[in-house]
């Protein structure tokens, strides 16, 4: 494998730890707030409950490099997203910026840590 390869694996993996970490934290936060509404609780579980579900991957397809890895990601990455824009679709979209700029980076990160999951699993097919 080349430098720049390695580069590129070792980078994707650390943002998609990163960026797990961030949405466990965000849940633990949501969940000891007092002012957080009963949805908000409900959708802090399902981005925590995401977060951890990537990092097990991650370290499954890592340990492993099994081929199942890189479709549960998709599953749980499809799955994140539709309650995403289901909570989107509830509280009323608008077109503002804001929301589909949210909307866009939230499915950059979600592609991304898909792509860290595949490049971990094919790291020693190439």
């Amino acid at each position: 494998m080349k430098l720049q390869e390695k580069v590129l694996l070792y980078g994707f993996a650390l943002f998609s730890v990163i960026t797990s970490f961030l949405f466990v934290f965000y849940a633990v936060n949501v969940n000891f707030s007092r002012d957080a509404s009963q949805w908000l609780r409900l959708f802090s579980y399902v981005a925590g409950g995401y977060g951890l579900f990537n990092i097990y991957i991650l370290s499954w397809a890592w340990r492993i490099q099994s081929a199942w890895a890189p479709k549960a990601d998709m599953v749980i990455a499809a799955c994140f997203f539709g309650v995403v824009i289901m909570d989107t679709v509830r509280e009323g979209f608008s077109t503002s910026m804001t929301t589909i700029g949210s909307i866009l980076g939230l499915a950059l990160i979600l592609l991304a840590n898909w792509y860290a999951v595949n490049k971990v699993c094919h790291r020693h097919h190439q």
